[in-house]
């Protein structure tokens, strides 16, 4: 049997200004190190192992994986392009606060985070799943069974847990938060709704 780990990065210098980065290549911040290297020793405290490590380019991701492996004495992340975060289009680069002035009345609020749906240039959320259909048939060619680590971003994250549970992605983005360096669980023993493996403690959204 295939199970699936989905990772997000740990926080990056644009979380922590209100930034919406997108495709932005920041790097973690001190606290971001901490949360990656947190959920790394909470993967290794369970006695979690991963057969193969994936991870987007973007830095926030990369770092994140290179500590969840170098933790558990992985093998080494193997870049996936296909894991990049959406594309945020003309979005990219402004305030998370000026989501609704600049994209209202094509928004959805959920209840940490504002989404918006179609702005000039940006993925909208049907594209990503279709991405995420993609990356999963991918991977399920690769691999017919054990244990692999997606590490990935959170808008693109939260369809990729859509596109493996055949759900809605406007019921996926207001079903759960997908916080910085939690980790989700997509396997066929694990219901639509029981992803959470581990939460951590959020400082930003």
């Amino acid at each position: 049997m295939l199970k699936i780990y989905l990772a997000r990065h740990g926080q990056n210098v644009d979380n922590v200004n209100g930034v919406l980065n997108g495709h932005r290549d920041k790097p973690l911040t001190k606290k971001g190190i901490e949360q990656a290297h947190e959920v790394a020793n909470k993967i290794k405290g369970n006695n979690l192992h991963f057969d193969f490590i994936y991870t987007s380019p973007l830095k926030r991701a990369s770092k994140t994986a290179e500590i969840i492996s170098d933790t558990i004495n992985g093998s080494k992340p193997v870049e996936m392009i296909e894991l990049i975060e959406r594309d945020f289009g003309v979005m990219t680069g402004e305030k998370q606060s000026r989501i609704e002035e600049l994209c209202a009345p094509d928004i959805i609020k959920a209840e940490l985070i504002t989404y918006f749906l179609n702005p000039k240039g940006a993925e909208t959320f049907p594209d990503l799943v279709k991405r995420a259909d993609e990356l999963l048939l991918k991977v399920k060619n690769k691999h017919k069974d054990g244990n692999i680590l997606l590490v990935t971003h959170g808008d693109f994250g939260k369809m990729i847990y859509a596109a493996y549970y055949n759900l809605h992605w406007k019921e996926v983005l207001e079903l759960f938060h997908f916080g910085n360096s939690e980790l989700l669980l997509l396997s066929p023993n694990s219901q639509a709704g029981e992803a959470h493996v581990f939460k951590i403690l959020q400082h930003n959204h």
